[in-house]
């Protein structure tokens, strides 16, 4: 469980976090949403220890400014940003393996399943990466881990249609988890969770419970047609993982992402002539293994 009781936090005269009260439960799925600057990432900050701030913060009892250690250990961190390190990617895996008490096995198969072969990155430093790269390597690291907390700041921002389909999988894998999932459009987050809180200069405005909520794994069968070829549209369809056979698509979309989908269709709406959309959500999710070629590229470092 997670308690903020009146935390505030100021830099210089702006007041960011102005006396935030919640209360979140284990098993409990947060949408933070708020526009740019109402205060999600630096609540983060503090939830991590990183901020002194006014008010209390607790993490399962433990405060997070005095017991910064064991709590980081046990929360799968991604951030918005991508820190600047110069370690190289094999190296940076081990570390935060050794800290979290972690598998670097199992990092590397989360890795794999969000389309990063580790092997021929081992050695590059990080900050190197392209953006996609590095988030799905700092999704790998927070989902590698053994725990049921999760911290997500904008989670599927750099990340391909395939790469956001494996994320909602790989979330949908932990129905137990507390997860707090920060966006700026609730479009993005709506299915993932099944509470909104929302900031505004600091303050919630809005708490409420999400009744339905959808499955994180859901998958949806798509089928369209266009009237008349355009190459805009289809490199735009082929980011989407959709094939086209004469002037129909088809393809599957991850349940969570039906809301962008529809909007990259509207936005084609003078060219679409039919749209199909069908649930074909799978009984069980289909978790692979890090193969013995990355495996033995990533380990070779050590």
């Amino acid at each position: 469980m997670i308690i903020f009781e009146g935390v505030a936090k100021t830099f210089g005269a702006a007041r960011i976090l102005d006396r935030i009260d919640l209360v979140v439960p284990d098993g409990q799925r947060i949408a933070l949403i708020g526009s740019n600057g109402a205060g999600k990432t630096t609540l983060f900050r503090c939830l991590l220890g990183e901020y002194v701030h006014e008010g209390r913060i607790t993490v399962d009892g433990r405060e997070t400014r005095r017991d910064r250690t064991e709590v980081l250990r046990a929360v799968g961190f991604v951030p918005q940003i991508a820190p600047r390190l110069e370690m190289p990617v094999g190296a940076l895996m081990r570390y935060v393996a050794e800290v979290a008490r972690a598998d670097v096995d199992d990092m590397i198969a989360i890795a794999e399943r969000m389309g990063l072969d580790v092997g021929p990155i081992a050695r590059r430093p990080f900050v190197r990466l392209s953006g996609g790269m590095k988030q799905k390597l700092l999704i790998a690291l927070a989902l590698g881990r053994p725990t049921n907390l999760l911290i997500l700041d904008e989670p599927a921002a750099n990340l391909d249609p395939a790469a956001r389909a494996s994320l909602f999988e790989l979330l949908a894998e932990r129905p137990k988890a507390t997860m707090i999932i920060s966006s700026h459009r609730i479009d993005e987050i709506a299915a993932l969770v099944n509470r909104v809180v929302e900031l505004e200069r600091g303050r919630v405005v809005l708490d409420d419970t999400v009744t339905d909520a959808g499955s994180l794994g859901s998958v949806f069968e798509v089928s369209l047609e266009t009237a008349r070829p355009e190459p805009s549209f289809a490199r735009a369809a082929a980011d989407w993982g959709l094939t086209a056979t004469g002037a129909r698509w088809a393809g599957t979309i991850a349940g969570p992402d039906r809301l962008r989908f529809l909007g990259f269709v509207a936005r084609h709406a003078g060219l679409v002539r039919a749209l199909a959309m069908e649930d074909r959500t799978p009984a069980e999710p289909r978790p692979t293994a890090p193969t013995e070629e990355s495996r033995d590229g990533l380990l070779a470092g050590r």
